[in-house]
């Protein structure tokens, strides 16, 4: 009598992540909202999971950071508001370009709930 061992297989993820998508990931969030809204333009882009979800958030803190720089016209204690904005941008592109699933506590849940990742 011999046994047969079944060996594993592995379970294909739902989507592999390519360097490209984290390339516009990073693009996403350094140049929003401008680069989003590319990527949400562009047919083989806008239907990647991951792409979709950070394009999302970085068009709404693109918009976030277009409200900011208008406020900080007014105010000259609200300059450097901008330039912080960026910065923590930056910060977003690089997580998203090392394949991390960047989670912001509010935008996160506002893109989810609005359907757009």
């Amino acid at each position: 009598m011999s046994e047969q061992f079944e060996i594993p297989q592995e379970i294909p993820t739902a989507e592999e992540i390519t360097s490209d998508d984290k390339l516009w990931a990073l693009l996403a969030y350094v140049f929003a909202p401008l680069v989003s809204i590319i990527i949400m333009l562009m047919e083989d882009k806008k239907n990647r999971p991951f792409l979709r979800k950070h394009s999302a958030q970085a068009l709404v803190l693109g918009i976030i950071g277009i409200v900011l720089t208008v406020v900080s016209w007014v105010s000259v204690l609200l300059a450097c508001l901008p330039l912080l904005w960026w910065i923590y941008l930056i910060y977003l592109g690089v997580q998203a370009y090392q394949g991390k699933d960047v989670n912001i506590p509010v935008i996160t849940d506002f893109v989810k709930n609005q359907g757009w990742a």
